[in-house]
């Protein structure tokens, strides 16, 4: 009130319209992520009782086995029924939902397509509920985000408060999913890589603690680790979880590697139907062994805690020999460790459709099991597995999604406490370091990346990669043949403004350039002029821009030059035009100004 009361006494009556403007727009934004929140949160609600019901279903009309080879067809038909239901109906990609996001945030000014607020959350009901092996958060986050772009562009929102809308939704149906807000905000933070400005961290707050309540309402109000039997903190079971953080680290790089190995032999199969076939009976088998691999897995992971670890095999083939053999259920948990990840890749290169959040805590809650139970049983210690079940979950998401913060704050939520925080600290950063010496991008980042479309947080990179240099080309310089003399360049001296012209070959190819202010003296020697030829004033520039550089090899041969201008050819030679490095510099400016918080 006082900077509107200041204004008024000094009649600057623009700049209070503007003042009103930017206020009205805050509180519009704010009033937004509410709403945002509140669908966000539904979305969740709807999926994860979507999930209930096709699971109940199928439990209903096959009850359980000693040995149920309907594991072979569950699969299978709800990969099959997914396809049909994306190529004939969504016919667009919907698959590796938190990249569509960021593919959005990045590249299209946080717009998500309309059908993204429904289709990812049908098909990945269908393909979960049938037993595929994957996880429901990468789908309902694509939901939610698209739900907060979609209500910015109803409301014709700027390009950074769609971005921070897009954001809230997807941190309301994180929120909603697991009842840890704080852990959903720094999701947004981390992986989706949103700014931590003041403009934003309000509406994000306000749609997690949104998302959070109607959780609490239409879900209950138990988390999901509420009961795991944690152990206090003893300073001496620090080397458990250096040892956890090193092995999760080394197991997500395996993770993240194994996936892009199957995605690309499935990428090679043209037919989709042969892949769904493949990738169906590949998963069918695993489920058949593992019959923890089917669904999302979550109940697995408090039956581990609580001790009930043969009774995840009572349906498995190889059940009589894990009971009998302590060897072999040891060996049984490794492969758990080892082929969820074959599974969840087999999922979706079939044409499933699922993240790899949940199989992240899966295989993160058997490893910190599987280590310090050999330790235990082989080596004599005494070190607390439910401690190390929770690491390792934290480790696992620390290094597959290279999001540290988001895995202590999540195990830590998901156990209503902070009792496990330094355990989660240590393993989670070791994890997250060790796989960043093998994986510079996380699961998520890695194709954009590659293509140099990945906004990050480091603005000067994102600047310098969204500044459209063809646009930036100064095509107005005027231009002299080889072969010509000075007479011939003269004239066209007299009819420029610039003091640089550009020379081409007989072929019309870029051959140098002219700089008049090197040679201003002998353009007024007259008895020169038929004498004297163009290639006799040349110079070559050492240095050139193609048309087909990118955007930090553009920078880099400014810096390398330290020229003002610089001529863009083709590969073949051909000239296209000049840039400008105070252009450049203008744009790149307005894209920080943008990208900068008011």
């Amino acid at each position: 009130m006082k900077k509107l009361s200041k204004l008024v006494r000094n009649k600057d009556f623009q700049t209070i319209r503007s003042w009103i403007k930017e206020s009205l727009g805050r509180q519009t934004l704010i009033l937004l992520s509410f709403f945002v929140g509140v669908f966000g949160a539904t979305v969740a609600i709807v999926v994860k009782n979507l999930l209930h019901f096709t699971s109940t279903a199928l439990a209903t009309a096959f009850p359980e086995a000693e040995l149920n080879y309907l594991y072979l067809a569950f699969p299978m038909v709800g990969i099959f029924l997914t396809v049909l239901y994306v190529k004939y109906f969504v016919r667009d990609n919907i698959n590796h939902g938190v990249s569509i996001v960021l593919n959005a945030i990045s590249n299209y000014n946080g717009k998500l397509r309309a059908h993204n607020i429904y289709s990812s959350m049908v098909a990945s009901s269908i393909t979960v509920g049938f037993g595929g092996s994957v996880g429901l958060e990468a789908p309902i986050v694509l939901t939610g985000s698209a739900v907060g772009s979609n209500l910015a562009r109803l409301f014709n929102l700027s390009r950074k408060d769609t971005i921070i809308l897009l954001a809230c939704g997807s941190s309301a149906a994180m929120a909603a999913i697991f009842k840890a807000p704080i852990a959903s905000i720094v999701f947004a933070i981390e992986v989706l890589m949103l700014d931590l400005t003041a403009t934003a961290i309000v509406p994000l707050l306000i749609s997690a603690a949104t998302g959070t309540i109607l959780s609490l309402l239409f879900l209950g109000e138990d988390v999901m680790l509420t009961n795991a039997p944690v152990t206090p903190f003893k300073l001496a079971n620090v080397g458990i979880y250096i040892i956890l953080g090193i092995v999760a680290g080394l197991v997500s790089v395996y993770f993240l590697r194994t996936s892009r190995f199957i995605e690309r032999i499935f990428s090679k199969l043209k037919n989709q139907y042969v892949k769904l076939i493949i990738g169906s009976l590949a998963l069918g088998a695993l489920i058949l062994v593992f019959p923890v691999f089917y669904g999302e897995g979550y109940e697995n992971i408090l039956t581990l805690m609580k001790g009930g670890r043969e009774v995840m095999f009572r349906n498995s083939p190889i059940y009589m020999l894990i009971k009998s053999r302590y060897v072999i259920f040891l060996l049984a948990m490794a492969g758990i460790v080892f082929l969820k990840v074959v599974a969840t890749a087999v999922t979706n290169a079939a044409g499933g459709v699922g993240g790899v959040f949940a199989p992240s805590l899966f295989v993160g809650a058997f490893l910190g099991f599987l280590v310090p139970e050999v330790l235990n049983h082989y080596f004599g210690f005494n070190l607390p597995i439910t401690n190390c079940v929770l690491a390792g979950m934290a480790g696992l998401l620390a290094g597959v999604m290279h999001a540290p913060l988001t895995g202590i704050f999540l195990i830590a939520e998901l156990t209503s406490g902070y009792a496990l925080l330094i355990p989660l600290m240590i393993t989670s950063s070791i994890s997250y370091r060790t796989a960043k010496i093998f994986e510079k991008y996380s699961v998520y980042t890695r194709k954009l990346a590659e293509k140099g479309k990945l906004k990050t947080h480091n603005k000067d990179k994102y600047a310098v990669r969204h500044i459209d240099f063809m646009k930036l080309l100064d095509t107005n310089i005027s231009t002299v043949p080889l072969d010509a003399t000075l007479r011939e360049y003269v004239e066209v001296v007299s009819k420029s403004k610039r003091n640089i012209f550009v020379v081409l070959d007989h072929n019309e190819k870029f051959a140098g350039l002219l700089l008049m202010d090197e040679h201003r003296d002998i353009i007024f020697k007259q008895e020169l002029y038929d004498v004297m030829k163009v290639r006799d004033l040349l110079y070559v520039p050492d240095v050139v821009v193609y048309n087909d550089d990118t955007a930090e090899v553009m920078v880099e041969k400014f810096q390398k030059t330290h020229n003002f201008n610089l001529p863009v050819v083709t590969k073949e030679g051909a000239y296209v035009g000049f840039l400008s490095r105070a252009k450049v510099l203008d744009s790149y400016k307005d894209v920080i100004v943008e990208e900068s918080d008011d």
